[in-house]
């Protein structure tokens, strides 16, 4: 996206309108060069589910105009949309424009037809009843978020800050994106594989919560994240890991498994594609030097990391990124 072009983001609403997530795209898509609106089928008061409402003016037309159509929750989830809705949200998918949706809002998504074949996130609590009413769309219940490119879809309510930050890193770089993280507050980059978390105790619902904390019974990564993170250029281990959280490799392991849904190894190399993509948009080092910055000990293991992670070069995704 050219950095002189306006993105026009359009989040559809409707009674009872979820306000967390509805809040999960506004105030990622905030700030130029995206501009936010909101529409609702009937224009007037949009009760929310929190007991408010919301007055909306812009009708369905407003998604005419839209570069990125946002359904940030649909409730009750049975509830079938009008015609009308669906003709607008397929007429401005037919002119390219792209379809997210956050938690509950994938039920919309999928009544168009439009995730036939295609595989789909959801909030773990509604993936069953997804399916069943939607047998032609392959529901994933365990990831974070799903990005086609054209339609993509995000887990529980706090993955939605996830999904929205992984657009923006799509359509103005991983750089881009971790300034409006930090902004935010919340972990630059969580791969859409990770898996929700579930549990029946008193944290219930992990997932709803933005950053790495205790898991189902474990202690926090918090304070091994942050360390691991500013020594991204150094040989790290998974054994270095588990020492700084004063635990064995197996306990650190099992910690990972719980509250990020990764193994440590594999989190450590997504931390380091991540910094290679932002030092690959903001500078010319070569790929040598950055491959020592990042600690992946050389250019050919940074190029063979990388194209296994993006399906591209890292001089190709340069050429792409510095561009925008």
């Amino acid at each position: 996206m050219p950095s002189s072009a306006v993105h026009r983001v359009v989040a559809l609403v409707t009674a009872p309108q979820a306000s967390f997530e509805f809040g999960c795209a506004a105030v990622v898509f905030r700030d130029p060069p995206y501009r936010l609106s909101v529409c609702t089928e009937v224009p007037g008061n949009v009760r929310t589910a929190e007991g408010f409402d919301m007055v909306v003016g812009p009708g369905l037309r407003a998604l005419d105009r839209a570069d990125t159509i946002v359904v940030p929750g649909w409730l009750p989830i049975n509830r079938e949309p009008s015609d009308a809705v669906l003709r607008a949200l397929r007429r401005a998918h037919r002119r390219g424009a792209r379809l997210v949706s956050i938690c509950s809002g994938a039920y919309l998504l999928a009544a168009t037809g439009l995730l036939d074949g295609r595989r789909v996130a959801t909030h773990w609590r509604y993936a069953e009843e997804l399916q069943r009413r939607f047998p032609k769309v392959q529901v994933d219940a365990e990831v974070l978020y799903v990005d086609h490119g054209d339609v993509a879809s995000s887990g529980g309510s706090g993955t939605g800050i996830d999904l929205c930050l992984q657009l923006v890193r799509r359509d103005l770089g991983a750089g881009y994106a971790a300034r409006v993280a930090r902004r935010m507050v919340m972990p630059p980059h969580r791969e859409g594989g990770q898996t929700q978390y579930r549990s029946e105790g008193p944290e219930l619902e992990r997932e709803e919560r933005g950053a790495p904390g205790r898991g189902a019974g474990g202690e926090s990564l918090a304070v091994v994240l942050e360390w691991a993170a500013e020594r991204l250029g150094e040989e790290l281990t998974v054994d270095d890991l588990a020492r700084r959280g004063s635990v064995s490799q197996r306990t650190l392991a099992r910690r990972f498994g719980e509250q990020l849904g990764v193994s440590p190894g594999q989190w450590l190399l997504a931390q380091r594609i991540a910094r290679t993509r932002v030092l690959l948009e903001e500078t010319e080092l070569s790929v040598e030097a950055i491959a020592a910055r990042v600690g992946l000990s050389s250019a050919t293991n940074l190029r063979r990391r990388f194209r296994a992670a993006l399906q591209t070069t890292p001089s190709a995704y340069r050429r792409a990124y510095q561009g925008r």
